[in-house]
């Protein structure tokens, strides 16, 4: 099959198989209000783990691939119905993202069980953290890691793990790079320029096609995307892929229900592919 093929299949599959999706994510109440000004501290314990309401539990573990979403104590970035920053676009983007890494690959990850939806949502400092190679971080504006949950993100990363940050606001650099350098001080993030492999792993990501920008407000610039690599050294395995001012789990939630072009869907559901295939292959 010629990559043209396999890229026009790759459109129809996102329109077709998310489309299905389209009525569930209605009936959980549309898209969402964004709000800034709520007192946190009146929402829940400051110590404590929001749950969101379609979460039904974590899927057995059977081996399969199984997508994590990395969560974070408290209630900072707190928007409407989705919650606090970790768990914004959940669960349709991790529905969305695993049903077409199941249709275009030959890998077969979990994507749902009765009411479990998507995959697993696991903090830093559970030990079953580690039996998911790829782990998603959202909103790390709202992420300071105690000492154990940066113990954890070390522990991860120096295993073998691989962490994608995204729905990364702008204005939220100085904190994301705190509670790195409390993980990880010996590390540094390195911009990259969009030709490194993970970008070419499995697709050719068009990058001028990716939505340019971040949609909750800020300043900046458009979308860059930095590495974190093991000993600083970018010929050696990339640890962590950072998705500055760039939000591709909303291009993932809303890529069956008209919200986001088809082409910049296609292009996230492939630039999230080739994530996946570069950190199992690396």
């Amino acid at each position: 099959m010629s990559s043209r093929t396999i890229i026009r299949c790759l459109a129809l599959a996102a329109c077709a198989t998310l489309s299905v999706v389209q009525d569930a994510g209605a009936q959980r109440g549309g898209r969402p209000q964004r709000g800034r000004g709520f007192d946190m501290g009146a929402l829940g314990d400051p110590n404590g783990f929001y749950v969101p309401p379609d979460f039904m539990g974590n899927p057995p573990y059977d081996g399969r691939f199984t997508f994590a979403r990395i969560k974070y104590r408290g209630y900072g970035r707190w928007s409407g119905r989705e919650g606090p920053g970790w768990s914004h676009d959940y669960p349709d983007a991790d529905v969305h993202f695993v049903k077409i890494v199941r249709e275009i690959t030959s890998m077969r990850p979990f994507t749902d069980a009765g009411k479990v939806l998507g995959g697993a949502i696991v903090a830093l400092d559970e030990p079953l953290l580690f039996k998911y190679p790829v782990a998603y971080l959202s909103e790390p504006g709202g992420w300071f890691p105690n000492a154990a949950e940066a113990m954890g993100m070390r522990n991860y990363l120096s295993k073998g793990g691989f962490v994608i940050v995204d729905d990364f606001n702008y204005q939220d650099w100085s904190t994301f790079e705190a509670a790195m350098t409390k993980a990880m001080p010996e590390l540094k993030p390195i911009k990259l320029t969009g030709k490194e492999q993970i970008f070419d792993s499995f697709f050719k990501v068009d990058m001028a096609k990716l939505r340019r920008g971040y949609s909750g407000g800020g300043s900046g610039g458009g979308a860059e995307f930095y590495g974190y690599f093991d000993k600083n050294d970018p010929k050696r395995r990339l640890m962590m892929l950072v998705c500055y001012g760039q939000d591709i789990g909303e291009s993932w939630q809303w890529s069956g229900q008209g919200f986001m072009p088809v082409d910049v869907s296609n292009e996230a559901f492939k630039l999230g592919v080739n994530f996946v295939i570069y950190a199992l292959t690396h």
